[in-house]
């Protein structure tokens, strides 16, 4: 616990037997109460790998997406309890020594939500992020700043940390089961209201750790344009869409 709160961390997972046991041992224990891993079919030994370490698994009879596979994570974090979640990738991409911090902001109530950014240290180039990526990275940003009315300096981590209300509110039932859900995720939390704190994290991209090849990038890239037109547009009350709808579906737990 930090401050009184029960923090737990997910890690939405697909083959990442090679990665899952550092990521593990780098996890500060003595603040994390639980930690939840969400196997979307994979077809090598993660599954097997987290049992032996007595994580809490759940496996997907079916991939169902990457999408699809945060939803079971908060769903999970949530039926435990949690007030605080961070999701954190098994791939070692990004440092787990970085979650006390991320949990604490949360927890003393100064954030609703926050990101781990690697741009705010230049963490993506020095880390290897290919140059095509990050020059990607920074123009889909600056819209999506322009757009959503924030000044973010990134939008794309795959680290990051809700408080349970967040994980409350939200409609993320009614978002995508693929990956533009990261992106929808953050147009909710931007709609909604909801605080935002970033803390610089470097990242490290080497063979083993999960990336988008350059076509599921680019498909990636047009859904985050969608993504932060139909929130614009949503808010200007001339198309309305339902993954900001406040009636809409939230996580069943």
């Amino acid at each position: 616990m930090i401050h009184g709160k029960k923090i737990v961390v997910v890690m939405p997972a697909y083959n990442a037997e090679k990665t899952l046991r550092k990521t593990l041992e780098e996890i500060p224990n003595e603040y994390v109460d639980d930690i939840i891993l969400v196997d979307d079919n994979s077809t090598d030994r993660t599954v097997k790998i987290a049992r032996q370490l007595n994580i809490k698994a759940f496996v997907h009879r079916e991939n169902r997406g990457y999408g699809a596979n945060q939803k079971t994570c908060y769903t999970e974090a949530l039926r435990l309890g949690a007030d605080v979640v961070v999701m954190i990738h098994p791939d070692y991409q990004y440092t787990p020594k970085l979650i006390v911090a991320m949990a604490s902001l949360i927890a003393i109530g100064q954030y609703d939500v926050v990101l781990g950014s690697r741009i705010l240290s230049e963490g993506a180039l020095k880390g290897g992020m290919p140059f095509y990526k990050y020059i990607a990275n920074r123009v889909l940003t600056v819209i999506q700043n322009m757009l959503l009315r924030r000044k973010l300096s990134e939008y794309h981590t795959g680290y990051r940390a809700f408080s349970r209300h967040v994980l409350e509110t939200l409609p993320l039932n009614e978002n995508s089961d693929d990956f533009i859900f990261d992106n929808q995720m953050l147009s909710q939390i931007s709609f909604f209201n909801f605080s935002i704190g970033e803390i610089s994290c470097p990242a490290k991209y080497f063979e083993d750790a999960s990336s988008l090849n350059f076509k599921r990038s680019i498909i990636y890239g047009l859904g985050v344009l969608r993504t932060s037109f139909q929130y614009r547009l949503h808010k200007l009350g001339i198309i309305k869409n339902k993954i900001f709808d406040t009636n809409g579906s939230r996580l069943d737990y």
